[in-house]
């Protein structure tokens, strides 16, 4: 079986598009990498108890955890396209055979088959 990509490119280009805002709401892009976003504080005020300095620093923290999420999907979604563009997207890593249609609809950045998904 052929596997039509261009819905599969479709999606993974609009949830990149997704992904690449919400880091825009917690993380600007390293001026050095540009593939690279790093976690922003909030900077609205300067804090005036300690009470509003572990908040502060609670909601950097936070912010570190949802960047490394939302990177490592970037960079799943864009190892796909990558994969779409050089013919190789919809194989197992694993075993080398087709992914199946509704692990690919579920998930458009799976690498590998239902049998060597864990």
């Amino acid at each position: 079986m052929t596997l039509d990509t261009t819905t599969f490119k479709r999606k993974l280009l609009a949830e990149k598009d997704l992904v690449e805002k919400e880091l825009g709401t917690v993380a600007r892009r390293n001026p050095d990498n540009k593939k690279d976003w790093e976690p922003v504080a909030d900077t609205d005020e300067r804090p005036s108890s300690r009470d509003e300095v572990a908040d502060k620093l609670e909601s950097f923290e936070d912010n570190v955890a949802i960047v490394r999420q939302l990177e490592s999907r970037l960079s799943e979604i864009s190892d796909a396209l990558e994969r779409i563009e050089n013919g190789n997207y919809g194989h197992c890593v694993t075993c080398k055979k087709e992914i199946e249609t509704d692990r690919l609809e579920a998930n458009p950045g799976a690498t590998t088959c239902k049998v060597h998904m864990n």
